[in-house]
């Protein structure tokens, strides 16, 4: 194999992503991967009675950016989809984001908008500053809200309560005075029409790019020969964990396929926030729009071990993350991007966007493609 220009670690959305705009660039490169399979944490394929699923939870599409949506739209075609969540609470199932419908539900009441409203500026407990999720929690839906939907789910998720959380996690989460139901509300919320598995493998059919799986990216380094490396595993890795190993989540995804029922669940996603060790449980029929006469679930199991899936946002792993961070940011020959790379929480289209940055910065280094590297200069610090 002739070496590459660049050498990619880890092949889900920041690598590929960076990877084909190298190759666009006229840059050769060759993409790595420890699993058997490309796609990261979205790959997606069928189950053994030819249900999509998606093997490491559900992945749902949005964006805002109408750049990153015309860039994958290059790959895929799109279904429309906009995802619904229910919690439940007790003997009920209420829409998550916490709107009007789920405090009229939930109360027996029959506010308004603006009784609503009324209702959550009752309920708040003041904060002079939101500095855990706790604080978060309490200053916008106050008490019993969040005991009935919030600390629980961060207990199991998390494995650790609201309170020892950064106000960052809770912040993620709005609350509706009205009724819109959906989980999200970017303008772009879709789904590969053939599957994410299928995007990539359009995303990798360039002349200038090859790739090997089942493969340690790291140790192979020496014999692929690349002029520049673009790392997105866990940063810490790269450095053989020398400051000690930055804490991540796990979840142990156990799948299962019900032969004789058409559908399960009014929604494709019902969150457990007090009940049962799962967090939640995802039928995947609902977020594809396969027809097929079963359906194939997955209930989530966070835990403490197993792939690292979520980096834990407490101020002691951040004071850990920049000491990794102040060795990356003297390297010359390597960029760091994605979530375990950068040690913080992307959506899919943030982890494009990141790698495209990267995948631009990596040219102003390597230069010309092919060209040979003459001299050094200053380090260049790390998107």
């Amino acid at each position: 194999m002739t070496s590459p220009d660049v050498q990619v670690v880890g092949m889900g959305f920041a690598g590929i992503t960076a990877a084909r705009v190298l190759a666009e660039a006229g840059y050769r490169v060759h993409l790595t991967e420890r699993r058997n399979h490309i796609g990261g944490n979205a790959y997606d394929h069928l189950d053994t009675a030819g249900v999509r699923v998606h093997r490491y939870g559900p992945h749902i599409f949005h964006t805002n950016a109408q750049r990153i949506f015309e860039f994958l739209s290059r790959f895929t075609g799109w279904r429309h989809y906009e995802h619904r969540v229910l919690a439940k609470v007790g003997e009920q199932l209420l829409p998550v984001p916490i709107n009007r419908t789920t405090i009229n539900a939930l109360y027996g009441l029959a506010l308004d908008g603006p009784g609503v409203e009324a209702f959550l500026a009752r309920v708040r407990v003041p904060r002079d500053a939101c500095v855990t999720s706790e604080d978060v929690v309490l200053a916008s839906v106050g008490r019993d809200l969040c005991e009935k939907f919030f600390r629980g789910y961060s207990r199991k998720h998390w494995g650790l309560d609201l309170s020892e959380l950064a106000a960052s996690v809770a912040a993620r989460i709005p609350v509706r005075s009205g009724d819109d139901d959906r989980y999200f509300t970017d303008h772009y919320q879709c789904m590969p029409s053939e599957g994410y598995t299928a995007m990539f493998e359009r995303m990798l059919a360039h002349p200038l790019l090859s790739h090997e799986t089942g493969l340690d990216g790291i140790a192979a380094r020496a014999r692929i020969g690349a002029r520049h490396v673009i790392h997105t595993g866990p940063i810490d890795a790269w450095y053989a964990h020398r400051h000690g190993a930055l804490p991540y989540r796990s979840i142990e995804f156990r799948h299962e396929h019900l032969a004789d029922v058409a559908r399960l669940q009014p929604v494709a996603t019902i969150n457990y926030p007090n009940d049962f060790a799962y967090t939640r449980v995802t039928e995947f029929k609902q977020l594809t729009g396969q027809v097929h006469p079963g359906t194939s679930i997955v209930r989530e199991f966070p835990c403490a071990t197993g792939e690292p899936f979520y980096p834990i946002p407490r101020p002691a792993n951040q004071a850990l993350f920049q000491r990794y961070r102040t060795l990356a940011d003297d390297e010359r020959d390597v960029t760091f991007v994605g979530r375990l790379a950068q040690y913080r929480y992307y959506n899919m289209d943030q982890a494009v966007a990141a790698a495209m940055t990267a995948a631009a910065r990596v040219m102003e280094i390597v230069g010309a493609p092919g060209a040979r590297v003459t001299s050094r200069s200053s380090p260049v610090r790390r998107p």
